[in-house]
């Protein structure tokens, strides 16, 4: 097989253009043979840089191929034994299951997704000036902005694909679960392009947070469920137990993958965790790798971005750990996570189920526990008690750290973001940029000129409320009680 260098796609040849970020922005409306408009991307540079058009990515990237040590197999929730892809198969389409288990470097990506994709894509990879001046920092910070997307975030680039996948093996009803909604919104919106039935099972604490959400869920078609729900016997058990609950990434997939297994015409979607989601996430890294080049950056120093099932991070970071491993550059990694939801930092490595009702496999990643219920933070879309397993692998091969952040600080930060870069973060990032915040300054207490890159995921239109409590002054810290820890982790299967 080429090398990765070759493999990647090339770039087509662009004007010199002055300015202060790398953005991509479309140059004039084309008219293409039979009457089609096409769009061609222009790059804006910062000065006295010869900038080259970024292109999109013709390729996924699969880390998996570059590792020293392969990640362990999923297990079958009821022998233990491992996966066979057929199991797979109640669950998603068979191109799916293969990108899934792949060990191949590159996976093409479809022409009817990369057709999508030009909708919102290439994203943009901004230096943030006017918060390195405000914090004082000789840091360079720069953020890849996924808000660009029509559902506001990094995850059309997953749901894309799945919805096409799904709709060209016949399948007629998606189903899947929400945390925040970005998720939800994102498949939703897909599956309204492909003419695809979707159902949505959004946790309810973010239900009850961000009904404008679940409104741009509904707009795009689907129907939503509050999780626990009635609808399902997981749901009814959870609700039996705790009617007040207030629902966990866990327990929507329960509901979710319950609804898939029983009908034949339907499959399920997942927004975060499995190998074949981070396989379309890298799109973020590819493009970004590029557009530092065109910057003439050599490299960051710094990779950073926030964690809940573990896709940002990995879309970013995956294709730099490449570079790394390949010996071309040396960033560090470091994932950022609520403190009320510290899988990685506090979890177990160890097999678990991803769901809380036990019917997905086993997968050997860090958790909290599949019974674990995190507080009701505001970044929704963070509050899962496990964390994908190839990046569970790669925080045991020690390649990247991680830290757990409180969010009285990443809103604090938050704000310093939006009053000098305009941008106003979704709560999950806010994370990223907490963590960003944090690194700057100690580059000005060194005076090291380090070069800082954060996965920006989202935009917070539809968390103004989250900035409302905090503005207020009544937004509160929340942490990981031990003993609700200690019980969760109990019950992790010893296998």
């Amino acid at each position: 097989m080429a090398a990765a260098a070759t493999l990647r796609p090339a770039l087509p040849q662009g004007p010199k253009q002055r300015a202060s970020s790398l953005l991509c922005t479309p140059k004039h409306n084309r008219v293409a043979a039979g009457g089609r408009r096409s769009l061609s991307f222009a790059v804006r540079a910062s000065p006295n840089s010869g900038a080259k058009a970024v292109s999109i990515p013709k390729q996924w990237y699969n880390l998996v191929a570059d590792l020293p040590v392969k990640p362990p197999p999923p297990l079958h929730p009821q022998t233990h034994q491992p996966l066979d892809p057929s199991d797979l198969s109640p669950l998603f389409p068979d191109e799916l299951i293969r990108q899934e288990v792949t060990d191949e470097r590159f996976v093409d990506i479809p022409e009817e997704v990369i057709d999508v994709y030009k909708l919102w894509r290439p994203t943009p990879l901004i230096r943030a000036r006017r918060l390195e001046k405000l914090l004082g920092t000789p840091a360079k910070i720069y953020y890849k902005y996924e808000g660009t997307s029509p559902a506001g975030s990094h995850k059309p680039n997953t749901a894309v694909p799945q919805a096409w996948y799904n709709a060209v093996a016949g399948v007629k009803n998606v189903v899947t679960e929400t945390g925040a909604g970005q998720w939800g919104s994102a498949l939703s919106f897909a599956s309204s392009l492909f003419g695809l039935n979707c159902e949505v099972w959004q946790v309810r604490a973010s239900f009850d947070q961000k009904p404008y959400r679940r409104l741009m869920m509904e707009t795009w078609g689907a129907k939503v469920h509050a999780s626990p729900s009635p609808a399902t016997e997981a749901g009814k058990k959870i609700l039996a137990a705790d009617p007040s609950s207030p629902g966990s990434l866990g327990i929507a997939i329960s509901e979710a993958v319950e609804v898939a297994a029983k009908d034949a015409n339907t499959k399920y979607c997942l927004g975060s965790v499995l190998n074949h989601v981070l396989l379309h996430q890298t799109v973020i890294g590819e493009e970004c790798l590029e557009q530092l080049a065109a910057l003439g950056e050599a490299a960051p120093d710094v990779v950073v971005g926030c964690t809940g099932g573990g896709s940002n991070f990995g879309g970013l970071a995956f294709p730099f750990m490449r570079e790394k491993l390949a010996g071309r550059m040396s960033p560090e990694f470091v994932a950022v996570e609520p403190a009320a939801c510290p899988t990685l930092t506090k979890g177990v490595y160890a097999y678990d189920f991803g769901d809380t009702a036990g019917l997905t496999p086993l997968m050997k990643m860090h958790t909290l526990g599949h019974g674990f219920v995190p507080d009701p933070i505001h970044a929704g879309g963070l509050r899962y008690h496990g964390m994908a397993p190839l990046i569970s692998h790669v925080y045991e091969l020690r390649f990247m750290d991680a830290i757990a952040i409180q969010q009285t600080e990443c809103f604090e930060a938050a704000l310093k973001f939006a009053r000098t870069e305009g941008i106003i973060p979704a709560p999950e990032p806010t994370h990223a940029i907490a963590a960003a915040i944090r690194e700057a300054m100690e580059c000005k207490r060194t005076g090291e000129e380090k070069v800082i890159l954060m996965a920006m995921c989202g935009h917070g239109h539809f968390d103004l409320a989250a900035y409302e409590k905090y503005l207020r002054g009544d937004m509160v810290d929340l942490s990981h009680p031990a003993d609700k820890l200690e019980a969760s982790l109990a019950a992790v299967p010893k296998i």
